[in-house]
């Protein structure tokens, strides 16, 4: 009895260590091994007429922040600090019922209209030439979307003359008179929002989206030859998705330079390892889209490329019914934001603007509470990406164990990619553990060159996964580090958190 009962406790203390120990893997990076050049154009961000998104967020001329123009100073400062290179506008939802020509001349005399798509009453205060004001105080680019739905051909192409035309013609003498002579050369519209969404307002079938879409591009590129075109893709995976990118790839591919994709991902029934394995729905959808582009090319013997937009993209179910849509973040939403990127990040080859649903307040990574602007945690692993992953994304392999998680299967904790940012000489190494619980034991190796024997290692983390910032506290922020490195080191990511290892290249 007396060695049984050892028995059993040797085997419950060989489990219990087992339990504990920190699981083991390994990456590989080589520098020759280059899959695309990252735009910079994937780190943008969206601001639509949504609850205080607009006004309450960006714009608060009665607020002690804001600057002449109304904007508040401590966002632009924010947005600038987040690295945001290209902010979408006017919408979202709100576009397909939105008539520009109501934001513009004298503020006293602009319509007060009532927004269908979230039931608000739109003032116009906030129209082209004040959001195009917002986007020059911010350094980004502007990214305009029209009305698809209800707007027609001729309001389309005349807004590309407003912003884009010499003086001489109608519309750009009107915004002259409007206090801007010179041309504001916006060079990103959108064709519509969502507009395979029977949600959306002018909601059309692929058909009849192609063919007025296709009216559209051909005038608002007659108007400007040289602005860039997107096309309203798939918001809607549950039925037919990729046959609507197929009929509008077919339909509009002389005249688009991109295709958009949108996706929300939530943990409703709280499960995280399920939560952590979403977005490989996200990178199934711009593989199996990138497909089709490819079919489309080759079809049309094309020679320009069509990129993929992903100009809607966050997590997003706690305030999905609220009027307001004022997510509160936690840090496992940050995980999920770092593997979105990273997602980006590997499909750099195609995926060429990304922007994040939305700036301020509405699902955002920053927030206005009694005056004072603060961070949330998904406003931290953008920033990290936005500031240091430039350059050309790298094959990386990755060995490391996994699991299943529902529909999910084969989920490598670890979700890595790396970076050569040959300006600046360095490698960029982004690693989220999924893990909830462990931290992983790693081995990095560099195959090719020779890096340098010190790095620095940026973490975003906290100490439950639940953790959340507020006005007065932030709990989950990013800490920097000096760490050991070389061709070959290790480093343990902990458990639940997203780590960007900084190196550079000797010389």
């Amino acid at each position: 009895m007396k060695n049984l009962l050892i028995s059993l406790w040797l085997l419950l203390h060989i489990a219990t260590c087992l339990v504990a120990q920190n699981l083991k893997a390994k990456i590989k990076i080589d520098l020759e091994r280059t899959t695309g050049e990252i735009d910079k154009l994937i780190y943008g961000n969206f601001t639509e007429h949504l609850g205080r998104c607009i006004y309450g967020g960006i714009y608060e001329p009665a607020a002690p922040e804001a600057n002449a123009d109304g904007f508040r100073k401590d966002v632009i400062t924010a947005t600038r600090n987040l690295g945001v290179t290209n902010v979408r506008w006017p919408g979202g939802n709100f576009v397909s019922g939105y008539h520009w020509e109501d934001g513009i001349g004298p503020k006293d005399k602009r319509p007060h209209r009532k927004d269908l798509a979230w039931g608000d009453v739109e003032s116009n205060e906030v129209g082209t030439d004040e959001f195009l004001k917002f986007s020059k105080a911010v350094e980004a680019e502007p990214y305009f979307c029209v009305n698809m739905g209800t707007g027609s051909l001729d309001e389309a192409r005349n807004w590309v003359e407003y912003c884009n035309a010499k003086q001489g013609l109608y519309y750009s003498d009107l915004r002259a008179k409007n206090g801007h002579p010179e041309p504001y050369h916006v060079k990103y519209w959108g064709l519509g929002n969502e507009m395979d969404g029977e949600w959306q307002i002018g909601h059309k079938n692929a058909d009849d989206y192609s063919k007025f879409a296709l009216e559209a591009a051909k005038m608002m590129k007659w108007s400007d030859d040289s602005i860039k075109l997107i096309a309203s893709g798939s918001s809607n995976y549950v039925r037919d998705w990729a046959e609507w990118d197929r009929t509008v790839l077919n339909s509009l591919h002389n005249y688009i330079d991109y295709i958009s994709l949108h996706h929300y991902s939530a943990n409703r029934d709280n499960d995280h390892n399920k939560f952590m394995a979403v977005t490989t729905q996200v990178e199934n959808a711009i593989r199996i889209t990138e497909g089709i582009i490819n079919e489309v090319r080759s079809k049309y013997k094309m020679k320009k490329p069509i990129y993929i937009a992903f100009d809607e993209y966050n997590v997003w179910y706690r305030a999905f019914n609220e009027q307001k849509l004022e997510e509160h973040y936690n840090m496992q939403d940050a995980l999920v934001v770092a593997m979105y990127l990273n997602v980006f990040v590997r499909n750099a080859h195609i995926v060429k603007i990304a922007n994040m649903a939305q700036l301020v307040n509405v699902i955002a990574p920053m927030m206005i509470t009694n005056g004072k602007l603060w961070m949330q945690s998904i406003y931290y692993p953008l920033q990290l990406f936005a500031q240091n992953c430039h350059g050309q994304s790298l094959e990386t392999f990755v060995q490391c164990d996994r699991y299943d998680a529902g529909d999910y299967k084969q989920v490598p904790y670890l979700d890595v990619t790396s970076v050569y940012n040959g300006k600046t000489q360095e490698i960029i190494i982004n690693v989220v553990n999924r893990h909830k619980d462990k931290a992983i034991d790693t081995s990095i190796v560099n195959q090719f060159g020779n890096v340098d024997s010190k790095a620095t290692a940026a973490e975003v983390n906290s100490l439950s996964l639940q953790d959340e910032n507020n006005d007065l506290v932030q709990k989950v922020r990013t800490a920097v580090k000096e760490i050991v490195a070389g061709d070959t080191f290790n480093y343990t990511f902990p458990a639940h958190s997203f780590t960007q290892i900084k190196i550079k290249i000797k010389a």
